[in-house]
């Protein structure tokens, strides 16, 4: 055979297109204003790249590029031969001698006429990887972050698991792959490569000076006959009449189905085999048999890819399995969870991550079928909660890991009774969130409406509020000014007072004075039953009873030191306007700050005001970066994968 090698631009030229992402890091060489460019230190390159390669190891592998920038713009190297070569040495010189990277690979490529300093290293078994000042960091999404080096600490029992699609295989050639669904991929993430150049981008494969080496990985992700690599490449769905297995006589397995193939046609045939099992069919009241969905599609789609991507195939003697059981359905997966994360992390969704197969996910998630890793267990959780559906529920031990969905309804029997008065209302499942808030005469802030219900806009927020009081249930107890008296006097953003009562349809509602002596009431005609065209009320008097003129202009505030509160931030902000709401986020893993947080204002001049105060604003000895926050619907992705289709097997 003559292979056709990938050439390090070849590699170069596949990376800038696909951009950074989980596995791939750009970092320029120059600082300063557009205007005024020049070279950065070298000691904080080489910093940089210490930082970045060890965060990689200790995660999935991945590759920096020096010379490009965070735009994907190739600007080079300025520097001279002698300060480059030390760049080169980084690896070595900046990295605790002893933990060394696993392999690391540099090469200096001329590149459209730039010079780039391109760097790769592959997931680390043997050590928990430190920088030379005794730094430990992992990979995260886009970021290189801080971690305990005991939540990456390995066992030895973890070491083949975790090398297990990484080894190479004797014997194992080109042609023992489906070719055809290797050049689907080809043409999906890197424009039409060849189908070597493709498994060497993807480092399933590494030529020797002869011929292409397959690691264990290729195979399992598109061997033409999985079987002859791997005993178990399949998923099992089963179907059980009640809510436990039984045996012998009284063996309850109506559907026993199974499927076999490599990984990646495995996501969506494992799928069709287990689609139909989510609806019920039912004879309902109007004596027509009407099929009930009972699991969100989404959620259980993430649950499957969960297993195939994450399960051990080191253990092959077993394959995955799926008992759909009358009340809940459960997907289980060969091995354990990984030494570094805890079940109770995963629960909290906490957005722990460390792949078992480095090489199975990241072709997944190229292709389209993952987002970025770690996140998964996060929409399944928020994926139920959406269908008004209890939590997953996470089992594991050394042998298996399960996620069960269940089929039971979040609301407690007094919900579920305060939901059924408002049956004739048609309730969305947003305006049934508010209307449960207001369960038990509770008086509803605004922060609570924008949290319970995740709102990001302030136009959904008032469409929201409007339509409940078209429809006769959300009424005013608090009037806007007397929640600003209110936030001063306990020093609180106004987004937290409580402002919002709900009020039962048909049931006649008083003029007077809300019981706390603070609150105005605003009056407005409503029908005493769901609501009909005729007696809904004009926009101006809807408007006029939520009475909130509100802009909520939010700004974001870097540069915040790492023991900043809420607290702190809402006063050095306050001098600026009336702060409505602060939000500083955390790092779910260590629960510190981030350096970074989120001010939203009463008015955009207010807003305005703050912003034109960008680093005169002090806070712990530093000052204050402000600048207009962007909406949530409004950032950009920069991930390549997130608009990427779906690779579709044969």
């Amino acid at each position: 055979m003559d292979p056709d090698i990938l050439r390090v631009s070849d590699r170069l030229a596949i990376a800038i297109e696909l951009g950074e992402s989980h596995f791939r890091e750009f970092k320029s060489a120059f600082e300063g204003p557009p205007n005024n460019r020049k070279p950065r230190d070298p000691k904080a390159v080489c910093e940089d790249i210490a930082k970045t390669l060890v965060a990689f190891a200790n995660a999935d592998g991945g590759e920096l590029l020096i010379g490009v920038e965070d735009g994907r713009d190739v600007t080079g190297l300025s520097y001279k031969p002698e300060v480059i070569e030390m760049l080169r040495r980084a690896p070595n010189t900046h990295v605790h001698k002893d933990t060394p990277l696993p392999q690391p690979h540099t090469v200096l490529v001329d590149y459209k006429g730039e010079r780039v300093l391109y760097f790769s290293v592959p997931k680390g078994a043997k050590y928990v990887h430190l920088t030379s000042e005794g730094k430990c960091l992992q990979r995260k999404d886009l970021e290189s972050v801080p971690i305990p080096s005991e939540q990456i600490a390995l066992s030895r029992a973890e070491v083949t698991s975790r090398e297990y699609d990484r080894s190479f295989v004797d014997g194992a050639q080109v042609s023992d792959l489906d070719q055809v669904l290797v050049a689907r991929v080809a043409a999906d993430i890197a424009n039409g490569i060849s189908n070597e150049k493709l498994l060497q981008h993807l480092e399933l494969a590494e030529f020797d000076g002869y011929q292409l080496k397959l690691r264990r990985a290729a195979l399992l992700l598109f061997a033409h006959q999985p079987n002859k690599w791997h005993p178990r490449l399949q998923v099992r769905v089963l179907q059980i009449k009640g809510t436990e297995l039984k045996t012998g006589e009284s063996y309850n397995v109506l559907v026993d189905e199974e499927v076999t193939t490599n990984i990646v046609s495995l996501v969506e045939a494992s799928w069709e085999l287990l689609r139909p099992h989510l609806t019920e069919t039912r004879f309902s009241k109007d004596a027509v048999f009407r099929s009930q969905i009972m699991y969100p599609e989404l959620a259980c789609r993430e649950a499957l890819v969960n297993a195939i991507a994450h399960r051990d195939y080191s253990i092959e003697g077993r394959g995955i399995e799926v008992r759909v059981y009358t009340d809940r359905l459960e997907i289980i997966s060969p091995g354990g969870l990984m030494s570094a994360i805890k079940l109770e992390d995963l629960s909290r969704l906490r957005g722990l991550h460390q792949s078992r197969n480095s090489l199975v996910s990241r072709v997944l998630r190229e292709v389209g079928y993952m987002r970025e890793l770690g996140e998964g267990m996060r929409r399944m959780f928020e994926l139920m909660k959406s269908n008004d559906l209890t939590p997953p529920d996470l089992f594991a031990d050394n042998n298996i890991f399960s996620i069960t969905l269940h089929h039971k309804y979040t609301y407690t029997r007094d919900q579920k009774l305060w939901l059924d008065a408002f049956a004739n209302c048609s309730l969305t499942r947003e305006q049934k969130t508010v209307v449960l808030l207001g369960h038990n005469g509770h008086v509803i802030s605004p922060k609570e409406i924008w949290d319970a219900v995740g709102i990001v806009d302030t136009e959904i927020y008032r469409q929201l509020l409007e339509s409940l009081v078209r429809l006769g249930i959300l009424e005013t107890v608090r009037s806007k000014p007397s929640a600003s008296n209110y936030a001063k006097k306990q020093n609180i953003p106004v987004k937290h007072v409580p402002r919002f009562a709900i009020h039962l349809p048909g049931v006649p509602r008083s003029s007077d004075k809300h019981s706390t002596g603070e609150a105005d009431r605003q009056s407005l005609p409503r029908p005493r039953n769901a609501p009909q065209a005729s007696s809904t009320p004009p926009l101006r008097a809807v408007r006029a009873a939520l009475d909130d003129k509100s802009d909520y202009s939010r700004v974001f505030v870097a540069n915040l030191p790492q023991n900043s509160s809420e607290g702190d931030l809402m006063k050095a902000m306050a001098a600026y306007g009336t702060v409505v709401d602060v939000k500083i986020p955390k790092d779910p893993g260590t629960n510190c700050v981030k350096g970074f947080g989120f001010v939203e204002y009463d008015k955009s001049s207010e807003a305005a005001s703050a912003i034109g105060a960008s680093g005169a604003i002090e806070l712990g000895g530093r000052y204050l970066t402000i600048r207009r926050a962007v909406p949530k619907g409004n950032v950009a992705s920069r991930r390549r994968g997130s608009n990427r289709g779906q690779v579709r097997p044969r």
